[in-house]
């Protein structure tokens, strides 16, 4: 049947009418109906679509207003969503869409603390229906899109699962795709920017294939704030960030098709501003990081940073007291929980062809590190030990982890402000191996101090070391290494640690040519600049040596290997050294000095028996001067050894110990003059020593169980030839493994000197010789309060008189005496009449030039007596008021005495006095040289002799 056009064209008009109502207004509404219906179905929180808008013509879709959520806090909602579907859909076998746009789109992603999505939640999703096994791989839904856009949207982010909560938002998220398909032939092109908090931006551009997923563009973040996500890592990490930027700018390549490919190149990364703490003390502060011109290669496992620059790093860290560093613990899980055994994890069999995978391969180009300061504790000694380094500059050129050839390095850095370290040279890991010269300056050794004081009773009180050093590592296994170059010591001061006591120290100590290599150290010459060292013998005969060394553990000694140790020190210089030496197991003390000590020794090399030459030069006590020459073996002394030693012009009083201990006796004074010469050969000794003792004068007795049974006194004036000396050759011979030494000569010239002397006493020799028989003149008395001169005194100074005069080479000594129970009294009375008549004058008006000549009756004594007793504030006891007024005045004056009676000033300066008019009278009546008589330091302690005290009187040497 024929249809008309008239029929044909109204049927056209009404289908195309009833198409465009079902287009335009029957589908929207619909579809709008259905979706509001099934969002008050499944959802689960107020959700709602306001319109949909359809256009069947240009197959054109728009949904607008999507709010699901409060209404003023959605969790997903947009403005707009807007589709326009492809005719060519029909045919080309995949869904074809030439525009989707989104806008105002706002997305909450809510992680609840149990892990829970707010997304997940939003809906009541149908149980899913079994689907039948499909057996192959049907692939990804066609779908092509010309251009993807999302515009102005935005995401609120929040997690709940970290111990502090994450949130942040990122506003104004635009994306743009074109060309996006899960067909393989085809590449998207993407533009994606985003803003974030604090200013944070996020731009993303490039081209991504789908199916194999596959994308290469350019990334950029800037200023994205660490703080933002520093919860997840404080969950894992217990450090606390106080602030933090990082900036990104990267091209790359993304190859999902078969492994995991992603390659970045032109990347720059920096970091700015990073403030990290912790409870635990460490800290870490760094100003900024640029790593530039970088690449990464995930596939290949490489990373190249080609310019690494950072400064203003400030880091503290510390090793605890069990040997941990803070920062590695740090690294531990917080929560203290042990991983599983791996014996108890299930694993996975090994497949027989795995292999490891390669190490990653890190190479740097360039790197430099400026401004670093590092505060560094070692909590393991007792006292804390810490070194605060910086500014720390470092330097690195062409480091490839994998490499074998070497790379450049250079260090330069303070420690603890003063000291300097700087390092420079190459370096290299496979093998490990350096070549490098290091310079010190000013360290300071007293930070060695916590780690010495376990092992010797030490106190390092300063010292400074410096040092230019050549330092080669060939290799760790067996260690190779091989260091020169030059080191010096100064202001090295050392004290035993429980005296505290000076025991080594020097100005400089030089040390040139130095060499080490495996066993063996080598050392041109070394410059001590004043050296001293101090040698004590304690009461117990221990020595100030003797427990440096604190006792350890007993542990099992290694077994030597190879050869010994090898030392050759090509000489030694001595300038200005010192030393002293003290014996306290002596009563008195001893104790003598080393001074002006120059001079050098000889090659020492302890794999050689060669002997070393000595020639120093120093002083005794500051004025002997003292000489060692010879030759010696160091390491071997009991081989061979041939030591001269001269002493010249020692005082002797300096050996009044020993000679208390062995003689029984002080040394007041003399010199000693002593030419030692030592020669050992094969442990055999043969000493030739020559004694001089020059003016030899014996003090006071000493009371000693080691002192010889001999009349000493007498055996010295014996030893004594015309001139006043002794003069003793002294051989010794013995064996030094079982010492026995010959001392049968000195006492064969001993004996025969003893002949050639008379044995009398000095002063009955000498009274002899002046026809004073058998008179005492060793002493003179004084009567009780008085330095003047009776009868008897001037009867014996006569006498003295005359005996020295014909012995010339004589002198006297006079020690004057002051016994306070007799001169106290007589003194104090004298003193008493002074006061009296010094009180008297001070209350005329016209007083005397002279107080003495004043004359006192008893009314004016007896109250300038009680004037007296009160300017002293002494008691009055309560019997005196039964006392008359006389009585009461001598109780007085007998108290004022009493109350002089001590007084140790004018008891020495009696005594002084009474030795002065001996010498006095010697000199001026017995017409002898004032020199030839010496006032010794008087005695306050003598004691009454029939009502007198007497000044002693002793002979001596000129």
């Amino acid at each position: 049947m024929r249809i008309k056009p008239r029929t044909l064209l109204i049927s056209l008009a009404a289908a195309v009418t009833l198409y465009a109502l079902l287009g335009f207004l029957l589908l929207p509404a619909l579809g709008v109906y259905l979706i509001n219906r099934q969002f008050e179905e499944r959802a689960t929180v107020p959700a709602h679509l306001e319109a949909i808008r359809f256009n069947p013509f240009t197959l054109e879709l728009t949904l607008r207003n999507l709010h699901m959520g409060e209404p003023d806090a959605p969790q997903v909602a947009f403005d707009r969503l807007y589709a326009n579907l492809q005719v060519d859909s029909l045919w080309s076998g995949a869904l074809h869409l030439r525009d989707v746009e989104l806008e105002q789109a706002r997305v909450q992603v809510l992680f609840a603390e149990d892990g829970s999505l707010n997304l997940t939640r939003l809906l009541v999703l149908p149980e899913p229906e079994e689907k039948p096994k499909q057996t192959e791989d049907s692939g990804p839904f066609p779908l092509r899109i010309d251009r993807l856009a999302l515009l102005g949207n935005s995401l609120q982010f929040q997690d709940l699962r970290p111990a502090e909560p994450v949130e942040f938002g990122y506003d104004a998220v635009d994306i743009e795709l074109t060309r996006l398909s899960t067909l393989p032939e085809d590449n998207a092109q993407m533009q994606i920017s985003a803003r974030g908090p604090y200013g944070a931006l996020i731009t993303w551009e490039g081209e991504m294939r789908l199916f194999p997923l596959k994308s290469s563009g350019r990334l950029q973040i800037d200023q994205i704030h660490l703080s933002t996500f520093w919860p997840y890592v404080r969950d894992h990490l217990p450090l606390n960030l106080g602030s933090g930027d990082i900036s990104l700018d990267t091209r790359y390549e993304l190859d999902l098709a078969e492994t995991t490919e992603l390659r970045l190149s032109d990347t720059y990364l920096q970091l700015s501003q990073l403030a990290l703490t912790s409870a635990d003390q460490p800290s870490l502060q760094l100003e900024s990081l640029e790593i530039s011109d970088s690449t990464l290669d995930l596939a290949r496992r490489e990373a190249r940073l080609g310019r690494v620059t950072s400064q203003g790093l400030q880091l503290q860290a510390s090793r605890l007291a069990d040997g941990q560093i803070d920062w590695l613990k740090l690294l531990e899980r917080s929560d203290g929980a042990q991983q599983p055994d791996a014996a108890e994890t299930p694993q996975a069999a090994p497949e027989e062809d795995s292999e490891p995978a390669p190490p990653w391969r890190l190479l740097v180009d360039q790197a430099q590190l400026q401004g670093y300061r590092l505060q560094l504790t070692d909590h393991q000694p007792s006292t804390p030990v810490t070194i605060e380094v910086g500014p720390l500059n470092l330097s690195l050129n062409d480091f490839d982890s994998q490499s074998e050839g070497v790379f450049e390095l250079s260090l330069d850095t303070l420690l603890n402000q003063e000291a300097r370290l700087a390092i420079q040279g190459t370096a290299g890991i496979n093998p490990v191996r350096a070549a490098l010269q290091v310079e010190t300056g000013d360290i300071d050794l007293t930070l060695a101090q916590a780690y010495l004081a376990p092992l010797v009773n030490l106190e390092l009180r300063s010292g400074r070391l410096n040092s230019q050093l050549q330092v080669k590592l060939d290799q760790l296994q067996p260690l190779q290494l091989d260091v020169g170059g030059q080191a010096s010591i100064r202001q090295l001061h050392v004290v035993d640690g429980p005296a505290k006591r000076d025991l080594l120290k020097w100005s400089s100590m030089d040390l040139n040519e130095l060499h080490y290599r495996g066993n063996r150290l080598d050392i041109g010459r070394v410059a001590l600049q004043q050296p001293y060292v101090r040698f004590i013998i304690n009461r117990d005969m221990s020595t100030n040596f003797s427990d440096l060394v604190r006792a350890q553990p007993e542990r099992e000694a290694p077994a030597a290997e190879g050869e010994p140790f090898g030392i050759r020190i090509g000489g030694i210089s001595i300038a200005d050294g010192s030393a002293n030496f003290a014996d306290f197991s002596l009563t008195p003390n001893f104790a003598t000095g080393i001074e002006q000590l120059n001079g050098s020794i000889g090659t020492l090399d302890n794999q050689r028996a060669q002997a070393a030459r000595v020639d120093l030069q120093g002083k005794v006590d500051r004025y002997a001067p003292v000489t060692i020459r010879g030759e010696l073996t160091p390491f071997d002394p009991l081989n061979s050894l041939d030591i001269a030693t001269s002493f010249k012009n020692v005082e002797l009083t300096t050996l009044t110990p020993y000679s208390g201990k062995f003689a029984g006796y002080r040394i007041r004074k003399g010199r000693l003059n002593l030419d030692l010469h030592y020669r050992i050969n094969q442990g055999q000794l043969q000493a030739d020593n020559r004694v001089l003792l020059e003016d030899l004068q014996l003090g006071e007795r000493v009371d000693s169980p080691d002192a010889v049974d001999l009349p000493v006194r007498l055996a010295l004036a014996l030893l004594k030839d015309t001139r006043g000396n002794i003069d003793i050759e002294l051989p010794v011979a013995g064996d030094l493994n079982n010492p026995e030494f010959s001392v049968m000569p000195i006492i064969w010239q001993t004996l025969r000197n003893l002949v050639l002397r008379a044995t009398q006493a000095p002063f009955k020799f000498i009274a002899g010789l002046a026809g004073g028989g058998d008179a005492d003149l060793s002493q003179l008395g004084f009567s009780a309060g008085s330095s003047e001169l009776d009868a008897n005194a001037t009867q014996v100074l006569a006498t003295l008189a005359q005996a020295l005069s014909e012995r010339p080479q004589l002198a006297l000594e006079v020690e004057g005496v002051g016994a306070a129970e007799l001169d106290g009294p007589q003194l104090a009375a004298a003193r008493l009449e002074r006061e009296l008549r010094q009180l008297a004058a001070s209350e005329m008006r016209r007083p005397p030039e002279d107080p003495s000549t004043l004359e006192l009756d008893e009314r004016d004594r007896r109250k300038l007596i009680r004037t007296l007793h009160e300017q002293l504030q002494l008691a009055e006891p309560e019997e005196w008021q039964a006392l008359s007024r006389d009585e009461r005045t001598e109780a007085r004056s007998q108290a004022l005495i009493a109350h002089w009676s001590d007084n140790p000033v004018a008891l020495r300066r009696l005594a002084q006095q009474r030795a002065a008019a001996i010498k006095d009278w010697l000199v001026d009546e017995g017409r002898l040289e004032p020199e030839r008589i010496h006032l010794l330091d008087v005695d306050e302690t003598g004691k009454a002799d029939q009502g007198q005290i007497a000044t002693r009187l002793q002979l001596g040497i000129r």
